[in-house]
C-alpha cells in the first residue's frame, strides 16, 4: 500500500481520501479550512501542519483544488520538501496550459505529475465511481494505478501533459449541453402547463434522456439548488474550454451560451447555486 497524501477535502476530496483509507492506504491529510480534516482523522488518517511536511512523508500526493493558480500555489509549497520521485495527480480542473507548467515544475525537481480531471459529480465521489481522464507519461500513470482504483470506475491515460484537461474540457461542453437541454425542455413544458414530473420522467426513457435527466432531474422537479456541482464551479470550467477553445480553433456556441445564462444567475447572487438551478432561470420564460 502507498503512502498517500491529499490535498483539498472539499465535497470531492473529502470522500476520495476516505475511499484510500478503506483501501489500505496510508493517508496524510491537508486542508486550508482545518475542521475539514477531522472526520477523515476520525478515520484514521494523518492531518499534516503544513504541505510541505505532507510532501516530505508521502510517495503520491493527490490535489482537488480549485483554480490553475491553487494547484500552482500548492506545486510550489510541496516541491521543495517532496523526495525525488514522488507523484502528484492532481485531480482539480485547471487550465490545460497550466497543467503543463506543473508537469515542467515537477519534473525539474525529480518529481512527476499527472494532470487527472475526475468527472461523475459528489455521487460519484461518494461512491468510489468517478471517471479520471489522466495526462502524463505512461510509466507514471502504470505506477499509480492502485491508488486511482480506489476511488475511480474508470481511469485512462488519454495522452501526454496537459492531455487529460483537454478531455476534461471536452467533457464540461458536453455536459454544458446536456444541462441546457434539460433544463430547456422541462421550463417549456412547464410553460405548456404539463406535468413536469411526468415530462420528466417520459422523457428520460426515450431519445431525450441523459444523466443530467437521470441525476439532475430530481433536483430539479424539488427546486432544490444546494450544491452539488455548484454555478460558480461551472463558469470556471466553461471560461477554461472557452479559452482551450480559441487557442485550437474550435467553436464551442452550445457551452458559451450556457457560460451566458448560469452567469446571469451569478450575477444574482446564486454562484453557490447548483448548475441545475438553470431551470430556475428559463422558467421565468424571459426572451433572450
Amino acid at each position: 500500500m502507498a503512502s498517500v497524501g491529499f490535498v483539498g477535502l472539499g465535497v470531492m476530496g473529502a470522500p476520495m481520501a476516505g475511499h484510500l483509507l478503506r483501501a489500505g492506504h496510508q493517508v496524510t491529510v491537508w486542508n486550508r479550512t482545518p475542521e475539514k480534516c477531522e472526520p477523515l482523522r476520525g478515520s484514521g488518517a494523518t492531518v499534516a501542519d503544513n504541505l510541505p511536511d505532507l510532501a516530505a512523508s508521502c510517495s503520491v500526493v493527490g490535489l482537488c483544488v480549485s483554480r490553475t493558480e491553487d494547484v500552482l500555489e500548492c506545486l510550489n509549497a510541496m516541491l521543495p520538501s517532496a523526495n525525488a520521485g514522488t507523484v502528484f495527480i492532481d485531480h482539480s480542473t485547471i487550465a490545460p496550459e497550466g497543467a503543463v507548467t506543473c508537469h515542467e515544475l515537477s519534473e525539474q525537481t525529480g518529481c512527476h505529475f499527472l494532470d487527472a480531471p475526475i468527472t461523475g459529480g459528489s455521487m460519484g465521489a461518494q461512491n468510489g465511481t468517478l471517471t479520471i481522464f489522466v495526462g502524463g507519461a505512461e510509466q507514471v500513470y502504470d505506477s499509480v494505478k492502485p491508488v486511482l482504483d480506489s476511488y475511480a470506475r474508470r481511469h485512462e491515460r488519454v495522452g501526454g501533459a496537459g492531455a487529460g484537461q483537454m478531455m476534461k474540457m471536452a467533457n464540461q461542453i458536453a455536459v454544458a449541453g446536456a444541462l441546457l437541454g434539460l433544463c430547456e425542455s422541462l421550463a417549456f413544458a412547464e410553460r405548456a402547463g404539463l406535468d413536469v414530473a411526468l415530462a420528466r420522467e417520459m422523457l428520460a426513457t426515450g431519445a431525450a434522456g441523459s444523466w443530467a435527466f437521470d441525476n439532475y432531474g430530481p433536483k430539479l422537479l424539488a427546486r432544490d439548488w444546494s450544491p452539488g456541482f455548484s454555478i460558480t464551479n461551472q463558469r470556471k470550467d466553461l471560461h477554461y474550454a472557452h479559452d482551450s477553445a480559441q487557442r485550437i480553433g474550435a467553436r464551442v456556441p452550445g457551452s458559451d451560451l450556457v457560460n451566458d445564462l448560469l452567469g446571469e444567475l451569478d450575477a444574482e447572487g446564486h454562484g453557490e447555486w447548483t448548475t441545475a438551478a438553470l431551470f430556475e432561470l428559463l422558467s421565468r420564460g424571459k426572451q433572450r
